[in-house]
């Protein structure tokens, strides 16, 4: 797929200490034949200056479109959630619910944390250009 100027999109970190989250941007500039974009992030500043968004060239593996908000009712045991953290989204797996607040299990770093409704989506996948959702094992809660 390729993304114009404008595009909002999510890139996926690849870097130790951020595999499995994704943040948003908006593309500033397609380069190289579409094989890099220059992006513009929503929520990540510079080092030097916190009110200036941070601009990167990313390869186009590891950018994708801005997934689309599904609401679900509820979430259930085992559901693949993404977890609004740290200026991006997680991906994870609902493992409780205690009131309002669901527990998410992050394999990559073996934590499990509590997130409120609001900060959490359905995980939706990128495969050859399509939205699928994992295979859930619900439980229910």
């Amino acid at each position: 797929m390729e993304f114009v100027r404008g595009d909002h999109v999510e890139v996926c970190s690849r870097e130790e200490g951020f595999l499995g989250s994704y943040f948003a941007a908006t593309v500033v500039e397609r380069l190289a034949g579409g094989k890099f974009y220059k992006v513009k992030y929503k929520n990540l500043v510079t080092e030097e200056d916190e009110f200036q968004p941070l601009m990167e060239t990313i390869s186009a593996a590891e950018i994708r479109p801005s997934p689309p908000r599904y609401i679900p009712v509820v979430f259930r045991r085992r559901d693949a959630v993404d977890a609004f953290d740290n200026d991006g989204w997680w991906v994870g797996e609902v493992t409780g619910r205690k009131d309002n607040l669901f527990s998410v299990y992050f394999r990559t770093t073996g934590d499990e944390i509590e997130y409120p409704f609001n900060r959490l989506r359905a995980h939706v996948d990128w495969v050859n250009g399509q939205w699928v959702s994992p295979p859930s094992s619900s439980r229910g809660l």
